[in-house]
């Protein structure tokens, strides 16, 4: 038994989303293998992660967030309805949203965009360079 058995209200709520997506049981196709990571030779001989199927989608999750086979079975099953979720409504995920980001985020500048980076940099240039140094009058 594990140490932090997934409360029933949390496994009720589940199974209540499944049923309105209309996940049956019967539909997921469910193994369980070994981990990847650091763990040492405990994760090397046990088959904790999950890896859940629902074959009318085709979608598919692979499940390591704890030690515990029951636990990753249930959060397996929350990612894979998270999962079907945004794809029934076409919305993007956050993790791909947070790709898209970096990938704009490190895209080249444009010519013109790099014109004014550097005529800001000269301006900022030119007002430094005409400040005067303190005097040292006495």
């Amino acid at each position: 038994m594990s140490p932090h058995p997934i409360k029933a209200e949390k496994l009720q709520e589940l199974e209540t989303r499944m049923e309105q997506l209309g996940i049956l049981e019967e539909d997921l196709e469910e193994q369980f293998i070994r981990g990847s990571g650091s763990g040492g030779q405990k994760i090397n001989k046990t088959a904790s992660t999950v890896r859940l199927r629902h074959i009318p989608s085709g979608l598919e999750v692979r499940c390591q967030q704890t030690r515990s086979q029951s636990q990753n079975r249930f959060f397996a099953r929350r990612l894979l309805i998270e999962k079907f979720e945004a794809q029934q409504q076409g919305k993007k995920s956050a993790a791909q949203q947070k790709r898209e980001k970096l990938r704009r985020q490190k895209r080249k500048r444009s010519k013109r965009a790099k014109e004014k980076v550097l005529e800001a940099k000269r301006q900022q240039s030119e007002k430094k360079g005409s400040r005067q140094p303190p005097r040292l009058d006495d």
